[in-house]
């Protein structure tokens, strides 16, 4: 990991989960208020796009409709008619950027972010500078997708599925790369989280590079981090957090596999204090405490496919308001297969730490501290024949 920031930061970050709605007010008003409010000069970098103007423009106009000044920087890899090595390092650009209240990274592929940003010998380019000193004299950082996984120290760069990365490992500088690191190199931050079962893929990578704690927020959500490093979930749907601080692996299995991991599903509203490692539930849910000795749910919580969309809160919010201690979630490859394949088990238990919220509005949970222990399986093919 880099080395830490020398002076702590006192701007925040927006980091989005991908697919941002232009309609979702309470995402890209807080980007502007968080810039200064009306009239914010906010540097949009479209480096991760693959059409950079036109998804640079897009930007630009969400950002006005809420009450932002922005301006496109034109740095990106895939700007036609440009170097973007020379624009990264023109110090009248920069100069532009500096003086702004705050940056807004597109998405699209993280590596062109880096690749345009970081010089080849790792330092940074005149044009990242004046980021970094936007953020530390307090204005915001925003990305989305791409934008939001440059915020950690390592992010993913080339990965596989998700099922191949648990199967195959991940490997510097494949399938992992250097951040950009403005969360700080002690959170490891994921994004398209629930609805692409990416929860799994961050743990193999966290083990890799040391990291304890993980947030990976869902798609047309956000994750808002303040400088105390508390971090307030917003937007349409929620983040998963992620300790492994008191994780374990057994070394004779040859297959991956993890012990003793903490995940927690924090909903639009909640916050969680990075610094404190305390949570403050969303105001609807104060009071929604879940009393454990009276469930609701009675009768086994199991789900055949862990890693499909939000099926691991589902069964997360089955568990914690069931008369059940733990819950088995699957994960495998194509049933058509021919040979036997190694697949996981994921098995949710409760603990004397794991605690539910119910918000008194709608059936939105909040939930804490399950532990999860995943086994490498062998799954057998075919995995079904028809019934006579």
């Amino acid at each position: 990991m880099h080395a830490a920031e020398p002076v702590q930061p006192k701007g925040s970050l927006v980091i989005i989960g991908g697919g941002l709605r232009g309609d979702n007010a309470d995402i890209w008003q807080r980007i502007v208020q968080l810039a200064g409010g009306k009239g914010a000069r906010i540097a949009v970098f479209p480096s991760a796009a693959g059409a950079p103007e036109r998804s640079g423009q897009a930007i630009i106009g969400y950002l006005k409709r809420y009450g932002a000044d922005p301006f496109l920087v034109p740095i990106a890899v895939k700007l036609a008619n440009s170097d973007y090595r020379k624009a990264a390092d023109d110090m009248t650009l920069a100069d532009r950027v500096r003086r702004a209240d705050g940056v807004y990274f597109a998405g699209g592929d993280q590596g062109r972010i880096t690749q345009a940003l970081v010089r080849a010998d790792g330092t940074r380019t005149a044009a990242l500078d004046a980021i970094w000193d936007i953020y530390r004299r307090g204005g915001v950082i925003a990305g989305t997708s791409a934008g939001a996984a440059i915020m950690s120290s390592t992010m993913f760069y080339d990965a596989r599925r998700v099922l191949a990365t648990l199967q195959e490992g991940v490997a510097d500088g494949k399938d992992i790369a250097p951040g950009l690191g403005f969360i700080g190199d002690d959170i490891f931050v994921d994004q398209h989280l629930l609805i692409r079962g990416r929860f799994a893929r961050m743990i193999p990578a966290m083990l890799k590079k040391g990291y304890q704690l993980g947030l990976g927020i869902d798609e047309n959500s956000a994750m808002v981090v303040n400088a105390k490093r508390e971090v307030e979930i917003i937007g349409y749907r929620g983040a998963m957090l992620l300790d492994l601080s008191h994780a374990t692996m057994d070394s004779e299995s040859s297959a991956f596999n993890v012990s003793n991991i903490l995940i927690s599903y924090l909903d639009r509203g909640d916050k969680f204090n990075i610094a404190t490692q305390t949570f403050t539930p969303a105001p609807d849910k104060a009071d929604g405490r879940l009393d454990n000795t009276r469930p609701v749910r009675r009768g086994p919580v199991f789900s055949n496919d862990i890693l499909g969309n939000s099926a691991v809160v589902d069964l997360m919010e089955k568990l914690i308001d069931s008369d059940q201690v733990d819950a088995i979630g699957i994960a495998s490859g194509d049933p058509r297969g021919t040979a036997p394949e190694v697949g996981f088990e994921f098995r949710f238990s409760k603990t004397p730490e794991s605690t539910g919220y119910l918000s008194s509005v709608a059936d939105y949970y909040s939930i804490l501290n399950l532990r999860l222990d995943i086994r490498p399986i062998e799954v057998q093919r075919p995995l079904y024949k028809y019934k006579n």
